[in-house]
């Protein structure tokens, strides 16, 4: 079982390793993905003051919330969203982190009035990817504009090779300059250090905090 020391040691080399890039505590967030780590984990990272936890499944995000009631906690979906669960996950998300569809920001606007959303952006054009595709986000972010939602930015879940992630990176960093989007999230513990340097603003770490799954 992961200790709060092992925890402090493992953020402060994160740090370390956001720093080196470029980034800092106030240009960079940092999002913890403790999707699978059980409930305990969620605990020690909110004691050891990261405010902002990110899970893929709706229902062990909202079994976790129920438990980790540290104060100043953001709880962050990234899961491809499926609007029948949509009831569960509005009163505990504050922010969604995988939109792809005018429908699903249609929706939690509905059920939660005011959220933040970031739109995900696929690059690689692979069927198995979810996302939007680069040429249709500005008529996506056109149709978001009136919903009573809060479009923060873009999210990008990179390819695996580092040339691809970089390239990645660059192409979704220049997308949300050009719609004046406040925020990125890019980058996850492998390629951190390629996201901040394109301009990320959120990275997504589990493996880098938590260990192997």
């Amino acid at each position: 079982m992961l200790t709060a020391t092992e925890l402090e040691d493992r953020l402060d080399a994160l740090w370390g390793r956001i720093t080196r890039a470029g980034g800092s505590k106030e240009t960079v967030s940092l999002c913890a993905v403790t999707k699978t780590f059980p409930v305990e984990v969620c605990q020690l990272a909110a004691a050891a003051g990261v405010v902002l936890l990110g899970e893929n499944y709706a229902e062990e995000l909202c079994a976790k919330a129920a438990v980790v009631g540290a104060p100043g906690i953001t709880w962050s979906y990234l899961g491809a969203i499926q609007r029948k669960k949509l009831a569960k996950l509005a009163p505990v998300v504050g922010l969604y982190q995988s939109v792809t569809r005018l429908e699903e920001a249609t929706d939690i606007a509905r059920r939660s009035p005011g959220a933040r959303i970031l739109l995900q952006v696929d690059t690689t054009a692979l069927p198995q990817r979810n996302g939007v595709e680069p040429r249709q986000l500005e008529a996506l972010c056109g149709a978001v504009a009136p919903l009573d939602v809060d479009l923060e930015g873009l999210m990008v879940v990179a390819p695996n090779d580092p040339a691809g992630a970089r390239q990645c990176f660059e192409e979704v960093a220049a997308l949300g300059r050009s719609l004046g989007l406040r925020s990125l999230s890019m980058g996850m513990s492998g390629d951190l250090e390629a996201a901040i340097e394109a301009g990320s603003t959120m990275v997504r770490v589990g493996q880098a905090l938590f260990g192997s799954r």
